[in-house]
């Protein structure tokens, strides 16, 4: 999120600055994601043990040299939990710069040109949008095999849809306004405006996709590498809560420091988008505003 004042326009970032000292919710959500992203980036040095040794006993409970407690083979989970914030944040971050970047190329296009193109474009979203989404990302998920980088490509690839119908809107709304308009009757080529004169006023509601996307796309990665089709060889959140079922976990009593920490760590992190979403998504369309 440090990008966004290098990224958005002068008067929306003077109506998220508003929006921010307005906001409780906002300033929770960008709280919480700086605080999970200063984990993530600080998680070699902050980690109490490679999530990866053997440091403990099987299933120890949580005491003061491991607060979580250890899995089955004697594996740090507080330390699993911390490097598992790099993997899932880096994973929907990733996931949503794709979407986002392939919907706003998409409804850029299907909104400016219009005729046979905005069509076939919108035929295209109609058809992604009408796949149910879980059963094909199982299914590419397990097609393509359990990488970091598989997942990415498959949850960029089907979120791309809603972004691009949402943006298209704005751009069949922006190509009718004066100075767009005026840059056509000067002789301005098509891409030359899309760049300077759309695309620009795309920036704010672009963040709002992003944040959906995102949120979206961590839930999504935790109930495929729930299903054990994550990357094995990375610690997400998810993967996490895979060998906590499927290594009896529920059996022992292990669950309340096996399970609720992830599960938790996911549910704050969702929160945390949905927070930060709102003060976006007001300075994308004001009219939100109560």
């Amino acid at each position: 999120m440090p990008c966004i004042p290098f990224l958005i326009p002068g008067s929306a970032m003077g109506e998220l600055r508003r929006g921010l000292r307005c906001s409780g919710y906002a300033l929770v959500g960008f709280w919480i994601l700086g605080c999970l992203a200063v984990v993530a980036v600080l998680a070699p040095w902050i980690s109490p043990f490679p999530p990866d040794e053997r440091v403990g006993k099987p299933f120890e409970p949580p005491s003061w040299k491991h607060p979580l407690g250890t899995d089955d083979i004697g594996q740090d989970i507080l330390s699993q939990v911390i490097y598992g914030s790099r993997v899932s944040l880096l994973l929907g971050t990733l996931s949503a710069l794709m979407a986002v970047s392939l919907g706003a190329v998409v409804g850029a296009m299907s909104g400016y040109f219009g005729g046979h193109v905005d069509r076939l474009l919108m035929r295209v979203v109609d058809v992604v949008l009408v796949v149910p989404f879980l059963p094909l990302a199982i299914l590419l998920a397990a097609y393509l095999g359990a990488s970091l980088w598989n997942l990415v490509l498959v949850m960029g690839a089907l979120m791309w849809a809603r972004p691009a119908r949402v943006l298209r809107a704005r751009v069949l709304a922006a190509k009718e306004r004066d100075h767009v308009l005026a840059a056509k009757a000067l002789g301005g080529g098509p891409w030359h405006i899309l760049r300077y004169h759309i695309l620009p006023t795309l920036l704010p509601l672009c963040f709002v996709q992003f944040i959906l996307v995102a949120s979206t796309a961590i839930l999504v990665e935790a109930s495929l590498s729930f299903l054990g089709l994550g990357d094995p060889l990375q610690k997400s959140w998810g993967t996490v809560l895979y060998y906590a079922q499927s290594r009896g976990a529920m059996l022992t009593g292990a669950w309340v420091w096996w399970i609720l920490p992830p599960g938790f760590l996911i549910t704050v992190t969702v929160l945390g988008f949905v927070f930060a979403g709102r003060v976006l998504e007001e300075v994308a369309n004001p009219r939100l505003r109560i």
